[in-house]
């Protein structure tokens, strides 16, 4: 028998993770986990207020192997826990992957530390418990956990255990995304199951478009703008363009670009060094403050290989795609605090995307209330989370325990979104017989975009599209 059980990203976006269980005629069960990622904002508490990142809804030590789509912490950000909780399996990625995962995993778990000892610090001073008795994880279990990754690339079919086959194609998402492909035989029945992971953008960016792939039995598809369309390309520069002239010549102000470290940033990054080839862009200082972003960079100059022919061949005209003149990569704290006291008009693009944890939190304090100022969300940011509360209108917001009134512009513009809007992903499955799908669970969107993305999946002509919750198990 081979079940499928959703613990995760089952009416949200974050917290992707999904357990296959392969019972075999001999009675032998072999468990693989797909991703293991943190659950974020809103989704972050359920309804006790209790931490879900906390409880698995599984024993880690059951568990065989991992096999991980990509590295955003929404996908990846559980491993070390997963780890210090008795994981000793071996986790699947492409090269890319693991080298971000490397980078990523440390940051996030630097940020568990900090907010550990934050909390410690404010429950001494309100005569309080702290939250937790200890930091989710710490860089030493990020440590432990990074031996267990093993890499297979693109196209390479591999044998995991006796049943199971796994492939990685594609997902033009970020660097080393793929979509999981598995062939998974029980003795008694074959099935492929396909996980799209998160599906890239079919436009001439940084990433080749998402690979189509083979056939599947059973699809477990993302969702997240499953009820919308992304702007065309034709106007991304334009529209960085508006934002940058109306912020910092017009008003005289700073301009904050919330970015996720890896994908955005570089794509911001490119974007802007095209504008400034080409003579366009105004002469204000563009600061790039993430060290993370900035050590995410190094590693997509290491694998340019994975760009687009055109980016390819760009990079032999222009061999640094991502610096240009007035650009300065901020690594310091106290660099960082000194771009807070900056009066002057700039760019300040800052981690993390969805403004919950990084750098970009401490600019957001200084900026939000001089209404010269501008905030330029370039993303998807799920409910409950500090993002989502500027897009959705706050007049006040809390930073740092502190009130913050909100008086700079909030801007949007979704066009570096890497996921595919809801054109983009039925364009993905076009590859697919939908005769021969048994059934496409619907994953990684909240339950507007995910009931209106099914509605589409059933026009295309598949039998049968499933809106899983969390926790619940279908048989294969």
């Amino acid at each position: 028998m081979i079940t499928l059980t959703f613990h995760g990203a089952a009416g949200t976006v974050t917290g992707s993770k999904h357990l296959v269980e392969l019972k075999r005629a001999d009675g032998s069960v072999f468990r693989l986990l797909l991703d293991c990622g943190m659950f974020q904002g809103e989704a972050l508490r359920d309804g006790s207020g209790k931490d879900r990142n906390r409880r698995f809804g599984f024993n880690p030590k059951s568990i065989d192997a991992l096999v991980l789509s990509h590295a955003h912490i929404d996908h990846s950000g559980l491993i070390p826990r997963l780890v210090k909780e008795g994981f000793e399996g071996t986790v699947w990625c492409t090269p890319a992957t693991r080298d971000l995962c490397a980078i990523m995993l440390e940051d996030s778990a630097r940020i568990q530390e900090f907010d550990f000892a934050f909390d410690l610090k404010r429950a001494a001073r309100q005569g309080r418990e702290p939250q937790e008795k200890e930091p989710l994880y710490t860089v030493d279990d990020v440590k432990a956990a990074m031996p267990l990754f093993q890499t297979i690339d693109y196209g390479e079919r591999f044998q995991l255990t006796e049943g199971i086959e796994l492939t990685f194609t594609d997902a033009g998402h970020i660097l080393g995304s793929a979509a999981v492909h598995l062939a998974l035989d029980d003795g008694e029945r074959a099935v492929r199951l396909s996980f799209t992971g998160d599906v890239g953008r079919y436009v001439d960016r940084l990433l080749p478009e998402p690979m189509p792939f083979p056939q599947a039995d059973y699809l477990i598809c993302e969702s997240t703008y499953g009820d919308r369309d992304h702007a065309p390309i034709a106007e991304a520069e334009e529209e960085l363009l508006r934002h940058v002239h109306a912020v910092c010549v017009e008003q005289g102000g700073r301009l904050i670009i919330p970015a996720f470290s890896i994908g955005k940033t570089q794509e911001i990054l490119y974007t802007l060094n095209s504008l400034s080839n080409a003579g366009r862009l105004p002469r204000v200082p563009v600061f790039v403050d993430s060290p993370l972003a900035i050590s995410a960079t190094e590693i997509s100059r290491r694998y340019a290989e994975l760009f687009r022919e055109a980016v390819r061949a760009e990079l032999r005209r222009d061999p640094d795609l991502f610096s240009f003149h007035g650009v300065e990569f901020v690594r310091s704290p106290e660099r960082s605090k000194q771009l807070n006291g900056m009066k002057r008009p700039c760019i300040v693009i800052a981690a993390s995307g969805m403004m919950e944890a990084g750098r970009v939190r401490h600019h957001l304090l200084h900026a939000l209330p001089d209404a010269a100022n501008g905030v330029l969300a370039v993303g998807f940011c799920a409910h409950g989370t500090l993002g989502a509360e500027l897009l959705d209108g706050a007049q006040q917001v809390r930073i740092f325990g502190e009130r913050v009134p909100v008086r700079a512009g909030i801007r949007r513009m979704e066009f570096y979104s890497a996921h595919g809007d809801r054109n983009e992903v039925m364009r993905y499955l076009g590859c697919q017989d939908p005769a021969q799908v048994k059934r496409v669970f619907l994953v990684h969107g909240e339950d507007g975009p995910r009931a209106a993305l099914k509605e589409l999946v059933v026009k295309a002509g598949f039998p049968d599209a499933h809106l899983p919750k969390r926790g619940e198990t279908c048989v294969l």
